[in-house]
């Protein structure tokens, strides 16, 4: 008879057990669903995450640059959000639509595919007029002012360190940031023709004024259309050297460029 009831105990305590680990998993399941959807309307909604795979940035962005997008700032199009064919776009292709800002640096589909992510600077807004001259911009027939600091180390064509010319540019609105000019002021695109930057679109340039495809280049990028603009970059949250995956966290100590880390962009 005592056995009987020890018997029984151990089985009720057996299912007590039971129950109580259940009831953690479903627990589990339920914080980890939560925290999936949110992260999942973040990144719809809010912030996406980008990497930069090319120099056409430099000296703002580095290869091998983490940045924050914001999806919010120009609103949102088709190319920002999924299921978009929902959403009541206005003429210009976007719901709770934001103009871009001269110097703004943003992130785009590019014209050619309407699928390539792009991330270049705001140079021209609708109805200006861009050209380069010499190696200096000019916006609406107005030199914008360029200030020369000392020489940029950076990578020459062939992989080879180099210094490139660098200058602090200042856009008509006040905006300041740096620029290069890796083969000086005679450059493939530092002389060109008036660009008339049609209404609705935008142009686009990097601040690696030699070793960017951007809107100077017609065939591959032009102007941009607002509709294109998936967001403005915000802040950089992670920074590793050329060539080092973020995945080898072996080599963050000495790869990681730590002074990069959650810095604002500008």
């Amino acid at each position: 008879m005592e056995r009987a009831r020890v018997d029984h105990q151990t089985k009720r305590d057996l299912k007590a057990a039971e129950a109580g680990t259940w009831a953690s998993i479903k627990e589990t399941l339920k914080v980890g669903g939560q925290a999936l959807l949110i992260a999942l309307v973040v990144r719809t909604l809010l912030f996406q995450p980008f990497n930069i795979p090319s120099g056409s940035l430099v000296p703002t962005l580095l290869i091998g640059d983490y940045l924050f997008v914001s999806k919010y700032s120009y609103g949102y199009s088709k190319y920002s959000l999924p299921l978009s064919e929902y959403l009541p776009f206005t003429a210009d292709g976007r719901v709770w639509a934001a103009t871009p800002k001269r110097g703004d640096i943003a992130v785009f589909k590019l014209p050619k595919d309407n699928s390539t992510d792009y991330i270049k600077r705001v140079i021209g807004l609708p109805g200006d007029k861009v050209q380069m001259k010499a190696g200096l911009l000019y916006i609406n027939d107005v030199p914008v002012k360029r200030e020369k600091i000392a020489p940029f180390e950076t990578t020459g064509p062939y992989g080879e360190q180099a210094k490139a010319e660098q200058y602090l540019e200042t856009l008509p609105n006040g905006v300041t940031h740096r620029v290069i000019e890796r083969d000086g002021d005679n450059g493939y695109w530092d002389n060109t023709e008036p660009y008339t930057v049609p209404q609705g679109r935008f142009f686009m340039m990097g601040d690696n004024r030699d070793n960017s495809t951007d809107s100077r280049d017609l065939a591959n990028v032009g102007f941009v259309p607002f509709e294109n603009f998936v967001g403005r970059a915000e802040m950089i949250f992670f920074s590793i050297d050329e060539g080092t995956p973020a995945w080898q966290i072996w080599n963050w100590p000495a790869k990681v460029r730590w002074n990069r880390l959650f810095t604002a962009i500008h």
